[in-house]
């Protein structure tokens, strides 16, 4: 398991948590819980809860449970809670048994809203939808009482019986909980407790056909559990009195306090897991492991870390107030993680032949080149060297302007770990012009990567050697939308997705020592940027597959430099 940081600074809501513990409010205990719906894979928004959660349970010596609040057959599935069980536990949290499901309160919440029928404080309601609706009133105007709401207890018990046997169609009643149709938070104005719906639940089958709206099985699942802090999310602040409500209304022995932190908005994305639905749907990512989605699945097939996105979360804090994190500070997390961690390799990700026509035929050397430069734990490998070599078309100008420091004609370079070597003509397309092969000169004396003359040279490039290089594929991610705030461009956010957001390299040349690589083990391409072998698209019979993780600029840590 994570072991939290106890140097954590301080906010509003482990205040709270320390300020119960010091007057023995739960007598010594903190539990928390981890809520998702199973209608999606969790995203980035969700790490944060997550996190949050985990972490302060972790740091209060508490618990958290994973718990899945499964109230709409419509959407959910065993596919979406294995997702959110494998993503926390790859986050590094551990629920150990405490695995739950609202589902498994079915019976109890249902004995619990016939406790309230028989209180009068909930009666079954036969308007539509849109009637009710419109009943319910707006900001400015009081809501209406619905024409049902004085049934009495014992026709609303009959009819609420009569709605679990399955004998009405969906849409012909709702239990409703009996509050106040005029005040003034429209959440108290006789909100929905069950609903019909003849749909199979993935767990319970058809067992039920009424199931509860989640206002009324969050706060009392929660007490079931006997979680004392229920942390949620901004948009949940107007739902507290009803929470609240609900849990006083029927007495339970376990009241938790719901506390309201800001969710997680990032730009140049979305989270909404209704729209991430609908990006999947339609077909504009190849799923929700796509590695452009905020979803954790697709971060970790993309070649985030862990400890990353645990960073990450922990920088941004909790606060009372929304407000939007650049996208740019969860990347400068993500290769300030791997640049400790991610070996040093060469790739050429667009290969330029270069002939190097003074070296012999046949002659093969191998340098030692260490895996890090300031780790040197993580070895070295060898890497050969031969008369023809690849590297990279970005890498030579034959008309260069007078800012490129790389190869052309009549200039000298260093090959990473080698010699210096020096272009003396260029072979080229008959039909085309284009450069197809470069021809260089070599100086033996220069293998250590320094001239005895003492000479200097502008440039330092990679490159890998043709005979012994190794084919692979290279996708190019990048964020999938071109707009920092896609949803104020109106309600088709396909019209800002980039599409310049994937590049797929086919003709990628790589150092044999990846010839092992494992899928999802990190790397960075020197001069180029971190990947990852792919692990969906892995496979030993052919050409490996990675996914650009991140590139090597860092615009947070320009922004953060300028600050200073």
């Amino acid at each position: 398991m994570v072991q939290t940081n106890s140097s954590l600074p301080s906010d509003f809501i482990r205040d709270i948590i320390e300020d119960d513990l010091k007057t023995n409010k739960y007598q010594g205990r903190m539990a928390t819980r981890f809520p998702p719906e199973p209608n999606g894979y969790p995203h980035i928004g969700h790490a944060k809860s997550i996190c949050l959660n985990f972490g302060i349970a972790a740091q209060y010596r508490g618990t958290c449970n994973l718990r899945m609040d499964d109230t709409d057959p419509s959407g959910e599935s065993m596919e979406y809670v294995n997702a959110i069980i494998r993503d926390v536990k790859w986050l590094g949290f551990d629920w150990e048994d405490r695995l739950y499901y609202a589902s498994d309160y079915y019976e109890k919440l249902y004995q619990y809203a016939l406790q309230l029928i028989k209180m009068s404080k909930a009666y079954v309601c036969s308007l539509s939808a849109d009637e009710i609706r419109q009943y319910r009133g707006t900001f400015t105007e009081p809501g209406k009482e619905s024409p049902y709401r004085d049934r009495s207890t014992e026709e609303n018990l009959d009819l609420f019986e009569r709605m679990r046997a399955g004998e009405f169609v969906d849409g012909t009643h709702v239990l409703r909980a009996k509050i106040d149709m005029v005040s003034p938070n429209i959440t108290m104005r006789d909100p929905v407790m069950y609903r019909i719906k003849k749909e199979t639940h993935y767990r319970t089958g058809d067992a039920w056909c009424i199931y509860p709206m989640y206002d009324f099985a969050h706060c009392l699942s929660d007490s079931i559990e006997g979680i004392t802090h229920s942390i949620c999310t901004l948009e949940f602040e107007n739902n507290r009195p009803l929470y609240n409500w609900f849990l006083d209304k029927l007495k339970v022995e376990h009241q938790p306090q719901q506390i309201e932190f800001a969710r997680l908005n990032l730009s140049y994305t979305i989270m909404s897991k209704r729209k991430l639905l609908e990006l999947v749907e339609i077909k504009l990512v190849t799923g929700w492991d796509d590695p452009r989605m905020p979803t954790i699945a697709g971060m970790r097939r993309r070649g985030y870390t862990p400890e990353a996105i645990r960073n990450f979360c922990e920088r941004i804090g909790v606060a009372k107030n929304d407000s939007i994190v650049d996208m740019a500070l969860l990347e400068h997390c993500v290769r300030e993680d791997l640049n400790e961690r991610a070996p040093r390799v060469m790739a050429v990700l667009r290969p330029l032949r270069v002939v190097i026509d003074n070296y012999p035929e046949g002659q093969v050397e191998e340098f030692d080149c260490p895996y890090h430069p300031k780790n040197a734990a993580m070895g070295s490998r060898k890497v050969p060297f031969s008369r023809v070599l690849h590297i990279e078309a970005e890498d030579f100008l034959e008309n260069p302007p007078k800012k490129f420091y790389r190869l052309a004609p009549g200039r000298e370079v260093r090959l990473r770990y080698g010699y210096f070597i020096k272009c003396v003509s260029v072979a080229k397309n008959e039909r085309t012009g284009e450069v197809i092969e470069v021809h260089c000169t070599y100086d033996p004396a220069t293998r250590s990567g320094f001239a005895p003359d003492g000479r200097k040279v502008d440039a330092t490039i990679h490159w890998v050697s043709a005979a012994h290089a190794i084919p692979a594929e290279v996708r190019l991610y990048d964020r999938l939308f071109r707009v920092a705030d896609p949803l104020t461009e109106g309600s088709d956010m396909t019209v800002c997705l980039d599409p310049k957001s994937l590049e797929i390299l086919r003709s990628c040349q790589v150092e044999p020592s990846l010839a092992d690589a494992i899928p999802g083990s990190p790397f960075q391409f020197e001069r180029v940027g971190y990947f990852c072998v792919d692990p969906v698209h892995y496979s030993g019979e052919k050409a490996l597959v990675f996914n650009r993780t991140v590139t090597l600029r860092d615009s947070w840590a320009k922004i953060t430099e300028k600050g200073k």
